[in-house]
């Protein structure tokens, strides 16, 4: 073993909700480089647990009638469960409403307020007078002050993505009884986040990682840090230190679960968590695209001023499409891991397969039944599965077992080239590149075995065909070895029917290129079962099923607010003074530090305009430029991410369908 530990972490899985292929788009890659890392001979410390605090748990333990603590046992036993059903195994799984926890915050609260990074401050906060309580960020929705989108208590979730504090959203209505809430003044704890400007510049130089990760919290450091209140009015939760009627906010408690469930693991393994979180061994952190923001600018500035050491690395994935839609539970477009994929026979080990296969980690990965079938027949059974049998058949049929020799040194080299350019692939976390240069091994020996045809070989020179055979096996054994990180059941299988009787992921990927001390070969069987027609067809027909109720219940939800809300239709002259014109779209460019936004530039025919407007996540610049849309005309100007809008362009659906006129109209008509 290496005497540079890693430590590897995932981010937490909240307990208000089951696993579900979003969840794995973390875990999954994660899992695929521990065991690689520790093929190649390094010590690795994999912790992750599950984030038990916040709002929506409360929620939710209210509406079940059990306590928030019951409710985050149920979903953190079902988490830990699933992993270990998706072969996905942690060193250490903790809560964050465990003692270790709660005792290594509030030491580290405690930290930041001794080395004045914290302070008091007056604010006002939604309160409903109806409850009789102060409103929490989860209990509480309306307007985004920045961009005007409706959005919750502590994020601009449909517009601008910008995070909000305690108090700023407007229009505040109560999520409890549905009424309007007021400002009331509480006092709250803010850390100095933007005494960290510095600081952070040079540690997102510098970190690691993926790109994304980066780069997003470089843009949003760009826009200017803003002090964090760090408290809420919650009895769920750890306590402020010295205020026991505020908790802490779960931002900060969830990441310093990391640390806790570390220690956690040192205590039950005689090892030493400071070597990573007081020392200089690398801390590695997978984790989603969505909480980029927390991980890589608010987590490491709490580090700092704690006395702490930072990440070495963020490792952030993509996001997930159902069938090219976006990824929507309420909407039914959702993968379950266990009801919809695990518990209908399938193996862990395809998904996983699926997931880092697809695409590269860093961009959007859509999950289709239709081409999950094509992947996994076209891949791991044709080209990979189909390898291991014919040269294992062949060996044990034909040949006895595993010929006496060494093989050809130009195999030898082809293996270790491969071994070279998947490590490196690994250490930029390119994961998709890495499994590319796996399978092109696994056709290559498809291409060998077939070019050297060893059973019209043998009919002439025997010797000759033992040697391309046990080609093949060298081959076969590297395959084995480098898939083991990715499928590692299967890879198991390949390994017994290899001739061994021990653990493959024992075995260091450097055995790859060495012969064999053995030569007996058990009789093989198929590895992979092809996903068939009528499989695919029950698959796809469950998530069908899913969204049509999805859609019965919206439906059901409009038919009766429709009976109530009749008095809030508005008149024919209300409806006249907005004004809708078409406008032709001249140019259209990113808004840096923004993921949703395009600056977009109309002509109106006697006048052009600047209009900032949401659709980046669905149309490219460069497909707009020339489009006719429908705009609204006289809106009151906007700034959104400090850019002034004039208009805005009208869309609509989960995909952001431009409202285009059906005829070459021109530009300035207005729509009657």
């Amino acid at each position: 073993m290496s005497d540079s530990p890693l430590l590897v972490t995932c981010g937490l899985p909240y307990t208000n909700g089951p696993c579900h292929i979003g969840h794995l788009r973390t875990y999954v890659p994660a899992d695929f480089y521990v065991r690689y890392q520790r093929h190649l001979g390094k010590e690795v410390v994999f912790i992750c647990g599950s984030d038990n605090h916040g709002t929506p748990i409360v929620i939710s333990a209210d509406q079940s009638g059990k306590t928030p603590r019951e409710i985050s046992e149920i979903y953190h036993t079902h988490f830990d469960l699933t992993f270990k059903r998706m072969n996905i195994f942690f060193d250490q799984f903790g809560m964050t409403d465990d003692p270790a926890n709660h005792q290594r915050t509030q030491k580290i609260v405690q930290s930041l307020i001794d080395n004045g990074h914290v302070y008091q401050k007056t604010i006002s906060q939604s309160y409903c007078p109806k409850c009789s309580m102060f409103l929490p960020d989860r209990y509480v929705e309306g307007i985004c002050p920045h961009c005007g989108a409706p959005a919750r208590g502590d994020e601009c979730d449909q517009g601008c993505g910008k995070h909000l504090e305690p108090g700023e959203i407007t229009k505040p209505v109560c999520k409890v009884c549905g009424g309007n809430a007021e400002l009331r003044d509480q006092e709250h704890y803010f850390f100095r986040l933007g005494d960290f400007s510095e600081f952070l510049e040079n540690y997102l130089s510098e970190l690691d990682g993926t790109s994304n990760a980066r780069n997003y919290a470089i843009g949003w450091l760009k826009e200017g840090l803003h002090d964090w209140c760090i408290t809420r009015t919650l009895n769920w939760g750890v306590k402020f230190p010295g205020n026991d009627d505020l908790v802490v906010y779960v931002w900060v408690d969830a990441p310093i679960g990391y640390m806790a469930f570390t220690e956690e693991w040192a205590k039950k393994n005689n090892g030493n968590w400071e070597q990573f979180w007081r020392g200089s061994q690398p801390i590695i952190h997978f984790i989603g695209q969505d909480i980029i923001y927390h991980h890589c600018v608010f987590w490491p500035a709490i580090l700092k001023g704690a006395g702490y050491a930072t990440p070495h690395a963020v490792v952030a994935s993509g996001m997930v499409k159902i069938n090219e839609k976006k990824f929507s539970k309420s909407r039914g477009n959702v993968v379950w891991t266990n009801d919809d994929y695990l518990d209908q026979g399938l193996p862990a080990d395809y998904l996983r397969y699926y997931l880092l296969a697809y695409t590269s980690h860093t961009k959007e990965l859509n999950f289709s039944w239709k081409i999950f079938q094509e992947r996994i027949n076209n891949e791991l059974v044709d080209t990979l599965g189909n390898f291991l049998y014919r040269t294992l058949h062949f060996a044990a049929n034909k040949l006895g077992g595993i010929p006496d020799g060494e093989p050809e040194t130009e195999i030898s080299e082809r293996i270790q080239a491969t071994i070279d350019r998947v490590s490196a692939e690994m250490e930029h976390y390119e994961f998709k590149n890495a499994i590319d240069e796996m399978m092109s091994l696994a056709g290559f020996g498809n291409t060998y075995i077939q070019t050297n045809a060893p059973w019209k070989l043998i009919k002439e020179d025997r010797q000759a065909a033992e040697l391309v055979i046990l080609n093949c096996l060298q081959i076969a054994k590297a395959c084995t070895l480098l898939f083991d990180a990715l499928i590692p059941e299967k890879s198991q299988h390949a390994w017994e029917m290899l001739g061994y009787t021990d653990h493959v992921a024992s075995h260091a990927i450097t055995e790859a290129t060495q012969g064999f001390a053995h030569t007996n070969l058990p009789k093989p069987s198929i590895l992979f079962a092809k996903i068939e027609d009528d499989t695919l067809t029950i698959l796809e027909d469950i998530m069908t099923k899913r969204i049509q109720e999805a859609e019965m219940n919206e439906n059901t939800k409009i038919n009766e607010n429709t009976e109530t809300q009749t008095d809030e239709r508005i008149s024919i002259d209300e409806f006249g003074r907005v004004e809708l014109k078409v406008a032709k779209i001249l140019s259209a460019e990113k808004i840096e530090g923004s993921k949703k936004l395009l600056k977009i530039q109309v002509t109106l025919g006697d006048e052009e305009r600047q209009i900032v407007s949401g659709i980046a996540q669905y149309y490219t610049p460069e497909e707009l430029v020339g489009k006719s849309v429908v705009v609204v005309t006289n809106l009151k100007k906007a700034k959104l991410f400090g850019v002034e809008s004039d208009g805005k362009i009208l869309a609509a659906g989960d995909n952001a369908s431009l409202l285009m006129p059906g005829d070459d109209v021109s530009p300035g008509t207005k729509i009657l």
